[in-house]
């Protein structure tokens, strides 16, 4: 089924992988290990997506502290780490994700990740799961500002040269569908990751599919109605 997109992002935690039960325990440990109370896993789960000291900080009493995010940030990295090495990350792919990948992984088009995770996460998480033949380029909480911020879609477009009507980007959350509304360039949200379908759509997404498999026909749709 064609479609018009050189570029495919595709936000990590939350939409190509089911990483909410790590997460909440990395930050759980990480508030116990600053002498705080252990922020509730929904509220974690609402900062899924942004920049590690930026989603501290939300979680905070105080969002403005930023020293004590930083802090936080960086116990997080280390409980993260130590979960890792124990072999007690738990990050399921989700269902049909590696078929639909396979499906879109064409001569003509260019694959790629956009996330708020950190390079080394990405990289450990993509060999674990034997994604890393799939994209060309990866984006990273590294690679500049935190999402909504558009600049590590503007950095992906240009590693591959895509222009805004050439790129798509899929995710899960509010903080996707405002990045790509700020680079200018289309967004497809997922219903089974961390934020509800209704918030995608007024956050801009063009669609919000249930399925993987909804998705390759879902981008086609998408040139139909946007030529």
């Amino acid at each position: 089924m064609s479609h018009p997109f050189r570029l495919i992002m595709f936000d990590f935690d939350g939409t190509l992988v089911d990483s909410q039960r790590s997460i909440a325990q990395s930050m759980a440990r990480a508030f116990e290990a600053e002498g705080l109370a252990a922020p509730a896993p929904e509220a974690v789960r609402r900062v899924v997506g942004l920049r590690l000291e930026m989603a501290a900080a939300q979680l905070l009493p105080d969002p403005d502290d930023t020293v004590t995010a930083e802090r936080v940030a960086d116990s997080y990295r280390n409980a993260f780490q130590e979960l890792r090495a124990r072999g007690e990350v738990h990050e399921p792919l989700f269902p049909g994700a590696r078929a639909t990948l396979e499906r879109l992984d064409q001569p003509h088009v260019c694959l790629g990740i956009a996330t708020g995770k950190g390079r080394r996460g990405l990289l450990s998480s993509l060999e674990r799961h034997g994604l890393s033949e799939f994209f060309v380029t990866l984006q990273t909480a590294d690679d500049g500002p935190g999402k909504p911020h558009p600049e590590i879609l503007h950095r992906a477009m240009a590693e591959v040269g895509a222009g805004r009507a050439e790129t798509v980007l899929i995710g899960d959350t509010t903080y996707d569908m405002e990045m790509a509304a700020n680079a200018g360039v289309r967004a497809v949200g997922v219903g089974w990751g961390y934020h509800g379908s209704e918030e995608l759509t007024a956050s801009g997404a063009a669609r919000v599919i249930e399925s993987f498999d909804d998705l390759p026909p879902c981008l086609a749709n998408l040139t139909r109605q946007w030529t």
